[in-house]
């Protein structure tokens, strides 16, 4: 629908009409004053009724239309719902060489851990609508991919435009920690949850998971960690096959004891099931936000009858030129 923004602007439209009804002294003092030759054709053509129609209705739809435009018409929207209250969620991945691990399965076809990750996770961003959401990626050192934002489209290509390798092999568990706290710091007090996916133990970085661990703890961010790789993968060597265990440098001490401490809690992905699990027993340990605003977006339209409104005065000033110049072509 369509509202304006100052209706009491159209207390101006019958302002030609009281200066037109002045008393006859005020007339005569404004007769005085020196026209533009333009403007004063609409006089020199007083006596002829059927030019004078034209000017005067076009006068009148140009006042008109000014007065519309200085109104501020908008256009307002449908309602759109807006969180009253939301979370703020960061998701911290490993990006390590042991990433590259194909002990996953995703529909029927073995995958690499980030693929597996990638996918699943992606569906888990899509729910969290009304929370705020930011990506860290970490390797070698820790990096804020995503800064906070309630656009989750741009969170969910981020992770999966990621690759194994991009920020080094290693893992920095503690500067992945360190640098959530940083950025939880940098907004207004909110629920602060971190989500930490990794597949190793930390053995780079600048900060400990320990130093890192305090920090969370002083700034009240609750954190769920989550281990991920398959027990056994069949491996073939020259000779034969053979079971292995893919996860043997997963530090589950470490991620179970900063999930406790924190108050959040610890989960062993070894499947793309099992991490669909997980991410649905996070949606009800931290519900999205249920009570929401509505707001409705509001589009600027004045610009259309000051446009026409210009048009008309175009046609108005072509039409005292073009008149009189035909009349006397005719006499």
């Amino acid at each position: 629908m369509i509202n304006f923004a100052w209706p009491w602007l159209f207390i101006l439209l019958p302002l030609p009409l009281l200066v037109y009804w002045l008393p006859a002294k005020n007339k005569s003092t404004i007769s005085a004053l020196k026209m533009p030759v333009l403007l004063a054709g609409v006089n020199s053509q007083a006596s002829q009724p059927s030019r004078k129609k034209l000017p005067l209705i076009l006068l009148t739809l140009i006042w008109l239309l000014l007065v519309i435009a200085a109104s501020r018409p908008q256009w307002l929207g449908e309602a759109i719902n807006m969180p009253t209250e939301g979370r703020e969620v960061m998701i911290a991945v490993d990006l390590s060489g042991s990433m590259a691990a194909e002990d996953m399965n995703l529909n029927g076809r073995a995958v690499n851990r980030l693929d597996m990750l990638k996918s699943v996770l992606g569906d888990f961003i899509k729910r969290r609508n009304g929370d705020r959401l930011g990506l860290i990626l970490f390797g070698d050192d820790a990096y804020m991919q995503t800064p906070m934002t309630f656009d989750r489209n741009t969170v969910k290509q981020m992770l999966e435009e990621s690759e194994i390798g991009l920020v080094g092999h290693q893992t920095a568990i503690g500067d992945a920690m360190a640098l959530s706290v940083k950025r939880f710091v940098e907004k207004e007090e909110s629920n602060r949850v971190l989500i930490l996916l990794t597949d190793g133990r930390n053995t780079a970085g600048k900060i400990t998971p320990e130093q890192a661990l305090e920090l969370a703890q002083s700034k009240g961010i609750t954190i769920y960690t989550i281990g991920i790789g398959a027990d056994e993968m069949l491996q073939q060597t020259f000779f034969a096959s053979r079971n292995v265990n893919p996860s043997g440098d997963l530090d589950e001490k470490t991620l179970q004891d900063i999930a406790k401490r924190t108050g959040g809690k610890y989960f062993r992905a070894r499947s793309s099931q099992d991490m669909e699990e997980i991410y649905q027993l996070l949606d009800q340990l931290e519900p999205v936000e249920q009570e929401q605003q509505q707001m409705r977006p509001l589009t600027a339209l004045f610009y259309w009858p000051l446009a026409i409104a210009l048009i008309l005065s175009l046609t108005y000033v072509f039409w005292l030129t073009l008149v009189p110049t035909l009349a006397n072509r005719n006499k």
